[in-house]
C-alpha cells in the first residue's frame, strides 16, 4: 500500500467527490504506469500532528505498507502550537513506521505557518520538516501546496483548501517524489539481486541506499486569514 497520512488537504475537504483529491489522482498515475500499488487516503480534516500520532498504529495495521507519506502540521501551525511538539509527533510517527517488517519507504511533505504568526515562528516551523527528513532518510517535498497556495483560482472560497484543479497540481508535485522513491526502491532491489549473485561467485559488493530529495522553489502570497473550518 501507499498510505497518505494527512489533514483536510489530503482528505480533499470541500471537493464534490473524494476521487478529485490528490491521493486518488496518484492512484490513477500508478495504474497508468503499471505499478501495482493500492493508495490509501488516510487524511482527516482538522487533525493535528498529535491526532495523526494517536491513530498511526491503526493506519499502519491495515495491510503491508510499502510507502508512507506524512502531511501534517498545518493545523498545528494555525493554532500556533510549539514547533518542537510538532517535530516530536512526526518523529514518533516515523519511529512507529520503522518498526514494521519490512519498514516502508518514508516521504515527508513540508508545510508553512501563516504569516500572521510572525517571522520567527514561521522560520522555526519551516525548519522542522527538512531536519526530520534528513534524520529519517525520508524523501522530502518542501511544500505540498507549491504552485497552489495564494492563487485564488486554485483555491476554494476559504482561501485555504485547494479546488479540484489545485489538487491536480498537488498531485504532480507529489508524483515526482513518489515516482523517484519507487524508482529508487526498484534500483535497490536490482542491486541487491546483483550483489547476491556476485557473492555466490565469491565477490563482495557494498550497496548504498540514496535518500531522494526533490527541491522546489516556494513562493507564497500571504492572504488574510479567513474564518473557516480548519484543514
Amino acid at each position: 500500500m501507499l498510505v497518505f497520512v494527512g489533514t483536510s488537504l489530503t482528505a480533499g475537504f470541500g471537493l464534490p467527490d473524494p476521487s478529485l483529491a490528490y491521493p486518488a489522482l496518484i492512484q490513477r498515475k500508478l495504474d497508468s504506469a503499471g505499478i501495482r500499488l493500492r493508495v490509501v487516503n488516510a487524511g482527516v480534516s482538522g487533525e493535528t500532528s498529535a491526532g495523526a500520532l494517536r491513530r498511526i498504529d491503526w493506519v499502519l495495521n491495515r495491510g503491508k505498507v510499502a510507502v508512507l507519506m506524512v502531511e501534517t502540521g498545518a493545523n498545528d501551525g494555525l493554532r500556533g502550537q510549539d514547533p518542537d511538539s510538532v517535530r516530536a509527533n512526526i518523529q514518533a510517527i516515523f519511529d512507529r513506521a520503522k518498526r514494521l517488517t519490512p519498514p516502508p519507504k518514508l516521504v515527508l511533505t513540508g508545510m508553512e505557518a501563516m504569516p500572521n504568526l510572525g517571522t520567527r515562528y514561521a522560520i522555526r516551523f519551516r525548519a522542522i520538516y527538512p531536519a526530520l527528513a534528513k534524520r529519517n532518510g525520508a524523501a522530502f517535498l518542501p511544500f505540498l501546496l507549491e504552485g497552489v497556495a495564494g492563487v485564488d483560482s486554485l483555491n476554494q472560497v476559504d482561501g485555504i483548501h485547494p479546488t479540484a484543479l489545485g489538487h491536480e497540481i498537488i498531485a504532480e508535485n507529489v508524483w515526482r517524489v513518489i515516482r523517484s522513491v519507487l524508482d529508487s526502491n526498484s534500483n535497490s532491489n536490482s542491486n541487491s539481486n546483483s550483489n547476491s549473485n556476485s557473492a555466490d561467485r565469491g565477490s563482495i559488493l557494498t550497496a548504498a541506499t540514496d535518500t531522494v530529495t526533490v527541491t522546489v522553489t516556494v513562493t507564497v502570497t500571504p492572504t488574510p486569514t479567513p474564518t473557516v473550518p480548519p484543514p
